[in-house]
């Protein structure tokens, strides 16, 4: 069983995000965000209700799809809290983790607007 600790709707998907999704980058922002960085963002609306911080073992969600966190940044959570940022980076063990990215393993394609973003936490 598995709990949802964060959800948010892709609002718009920024026109140059496509070239970053197919390096397994996937870069989140929440609204409002600055033009030039929605270029390249997937943008959602945001998340209410409580944060839970993200850590490894959980499943990020995009749409359908989900990796499994194998890290999290030090600024990866007030981040995320925040500003609704943060920088999915996928397969990318043998690469530094950087304080505001979070690492994961598997697969995603590119998501479609309105497609749910979440974060869930597995119980045993």
């Amino acid at each position: 069983m598995s709990t949802t600790i964060w959800q948010s709707e892709i609002a718009r998907i920024g026109p140059d995000a496509n070239d970053m999704f197919e390096g397994g980058v996937y870069i989140l922002f929440g609204e409002p965000v600055p033009d030039a960085l929605a270029e390249v963002s997937l943008v959602h609306k945001g998340h209410s209700g409580e944060f839970v911080p993200v850590q490894a073992g959980d499943e990020f969600v995009i749409g359908d799809e989900a990796v499994t966190v194998t890290a999290v940044g030090d600024l990866a959570n007030p981040n995320l809290q925040e500003l609704g940022h943060v920088v999915l980076y996928l397969n990318a063990e043998d690469t530094a983790l950087l304080p505001g990215a979070i690492q994961a393993t598997g697969t995603l394609t590119t998501p479609a607007e309105g497609a749910l973003i979440s974060v869930r936490r597995n119980e045993v």
